[in-house]
């Protein structure tokens, strides 16, 4: 397939749904020291523009990472071939000696239709779906990453109709308890960055209670110092829900185009009968609609209603909200220094639970 990418400033990226591939992005991630690229795409199979940000992980090492694209997919006969050669082109571009390019798809999985209608768990193992990827490319060189920098399957609510529509799609039990988080005086506010200290508290209690890695202080402050003075910019809200002025709930939730995101949520480990999250993405919904926005990504979600898979709990929670399941193809590598991406990769793999890779998001 035959693909090429031409230079430009991420300045001049062009406006777009995804929040990732932004030029709010792009100016994000330049603080907290990536160097970002941009590229348009010259292709018979798609079009647009892509967002590439680059950093050293090691000694000689260097990422190329795409963040949530290319945003266009060719057809999926042709998702290996495309990737391939836009991977080539990008390489010869880039003035650093890349180890790989990661590419974290939105595009479809071609195992969607079978998760949906045969009730699949899960994907295929990770070979499965190399074989299919590579099939029809000319090195065989692409390989499923041991992680999802972001996310494979998501909870997306759609954001046409009013509030009795909206509230009529969610399950009981999600009406029933936003309606409880009002009647007992939960209070939803946008506030000011200011205020990221007290979300930020309640993030470190959600991350120990629940296990996982915490991002830095200084990725959350760069979300809210990075300046646009485009029309178009993203929108970052920073959301609290409080009793008694007492907050027991946070998001911050990001607006790009036409598409809103839950970027990031935390609650505290009292008072939890208050179902204050519950109120706090019914206000982010009714302000992303607001917007105009025509989606609200809740983000991450077990595949399936699988109750052995981790994210089962997240699954029961956000689908409740009345949303339909995405699947995507998920992050894919492209090895350039094979034997030095193939220490990474075990590196990786041993952490890839405590510490999501490369820390793409931070």
């Amino acid at each position: 397939m035959d693909v090429t990418t031409v230079p430009k400033r991420p300045g001049k990226l062009y406006p777009t749904d995804i929040l990732f591939q932004s030029r709010y992005w792009s100016e994000v991630k330049a603080q907290l020291g990536w160097k970002t690229y941009a590229f348009d795409i010259e292709s018979s199979a798609t079009g647009k523009d892509v967002l590439v940000i680059v950093k050293p992980f090691g000694p000689g090492a260097v990422a190329a990472y795409v963040p949530q694209g290319p945003e266009i997919a060719p057809h999926q006969e042709d998702y290996g071939s495309y990737l391939e050669a836009l991977s080539e082109s990008i390489i010869e571009q880039i003035d650093a000696d890349i180890t790989f390019i990661r590419y974290d798809l939105p595009w479809e999985s071609p195992y969607a239709g079978d998760m949906r209608q045969q009730n699949w768990h899960d994907f295929p193992e990770s070979r499965v779906r190399e074989i299919r990827m590579n099939f029809g490319t000319r090195h065989w060189n692409l390989k499923k990453s041991p992680v999802d920098v972001t996310v494979a399957n998501s909870c997306v609510i759609d954001l046409d109709g009013d509030d009795d529509l909206l509230l009529a799609r969610m399950k009981p039990k999600t009406r029933y308890n936003i309606r409880l988080a009002e009647r007992k005086g939960v209070r939803v506010q946008c506030v000011s960055a200011d205020q990221l200290p007290v979300f930020y508290r309640l993030y470190g209690q959600t991350a120990r209670r629940n296990g996982f890695h915490m991002s830095e202080y200084r990725y959350f402050s760069a979300l809210f110092s990075t300046k646009e003075s485009h029309p178009e910019a993203s929108e970052i809200l920073l959301l609290l829900a409080t009793h008694n002025r007492e907050a027991l709930a946070g998001a911050i939730v990001a607006l790009s185009g036409q598409g809103a995101l839950f970027l990031h949520g935390a609650s505290a480990n009292h008072r939890r009968e208050l179902m204050a999250p519950y109120a706090m993405h019914w206000h982010a919904i009714r302000h992303a609609r607001a917007r105009q926005c025509r989606t609200y990504d809740m983000g991450a979600i077990s595949p399936s209603n699988d109750p052995g898979h981790s994210f089962h709990g997240l699954y029961r929670f956000k689908t409740g909200f009345g949303g339909r399941i995405v699947h995507t193809s998920g992050s894919w590598d492209y090895p350039v220094k094979k034997d030095v991406y193939r220490a990474f990769r075990n590196w990786e793999m041993v952490l890839s639970q405590r510490e999501r890779g490369l820390g793409i998001g931070e």
